[in-house]
């Protein structure tokens, strides 16, 4: 099975680049998206008809242009059961940046976790995106508690490590690399989840997924890792191999791979 994800930071927008084309080439098993801004309706008809293989789950989100997920799935695959929101708390959904499917004894989560700025009601982002870590790591930690097998996939919008961010010294109390955001993601390690990349590639340096559109970022390769799959230990043997493809250059995020046996 291939799964992609990717922050297309506008599903309209990386359209008009080829993206459809794209997505036929790599022929994923599933697709998982963040930060489509835009509202079901608002899927274009072009995207609609080269996806009939797909269904999909799309975001209920209801503020225009902004955040959201979707994850489009080949309709062979079998007892599939989807989500659109967060079970609690509800004031997690305000942004609806969570979608998920089930499947025999998996559950796949895509979610677009919160930024840095404060929120169009003007709530402090800081305190609302840690608590959305500490929501959702304590609701996978339960499901994997069950017994089930997670697969989670997100622009996680944390650096964990030094190794996954250009110039740590320089940033060590910047947004995204904040002491108090990593310990989220060790948190995560605590509860006994697996960072897919870090597993396959321990030691491999200057590997990123979001790159600056300013300062010539991405041709100089200066930046950061902030997307992830992350699995239960469970799941960890199923895994085959996760690869960064950051030669596509269509968003400011590069899609990554995990190929499942």
């Amino acid at each position: 099975m291939k799964i992609i994800s990717w922050n297309v930071n506008g599903i309209r927008s990386v359209l008009k680049k080829g993206f459809i084309e794209r997505v036929w080439t790599e022929n994923p098993d599933i697709l998982c998206l963040q930060e489509v801004k835009a509202f079901e309706h608002q899927i274009p008809t072009e995207l609609r008809f080269a996806f009939q293989n797909y269904n999909y789950v799309w975001h209920l989100s209801e503020r225009p242009g902004y955040a959201g997920s979707a994850i489009f799935y080949k309709k062979d695959i079998p007892w599939i059961t989807t989500q659109n929101r967060f079970e609690e708390p509800l004031c997690f959904n305000d942004d609806w940046r969570v979608t998920s499917l089930s499947w025999w004894n998996t559950t796949l989560f895509n979610i677009y976790f919160p930024n840095w700025w404060d929120r169009a009601d003007g709530t402090p982002m800081l305190g609302y995106k840690l608590g959305f870590y500490e929501s959702y790591i304590k609701h996978i930690s339960e499901l994997a508690a069950q017994w089930k097998k997670i697969i989670t996939t997100w622009d996680f919008n944390i650096c964990h490590r030094e190794i996954d961010i250009a110039r740590p010294k320089e940033n060590e109390n910047s947004i995204w690399f904040l002491p108090i955001e990593r310990k989220e993601m060790d948190h995560l390690e605590e509860q006994g989840f697996v960072d897919v990349f870090r597993f396959f590639n321990p030691e491999l340096k200057d590997k990123y997924t979001w790159w600056s559109y300013r300062a010539w970022a991405r041709p100089r390769n200066v930046w950061r890792r902030l997307d992830y799959f992350w699995v239960s230990k469970n799941t960890i043997n199923d895994v085959i191999d996760m690869i960064h493809y950051d030669q596509v250059e269509w968003s400011d995020h590069c899609p990554i791979w995990l190929i499942l046996k």
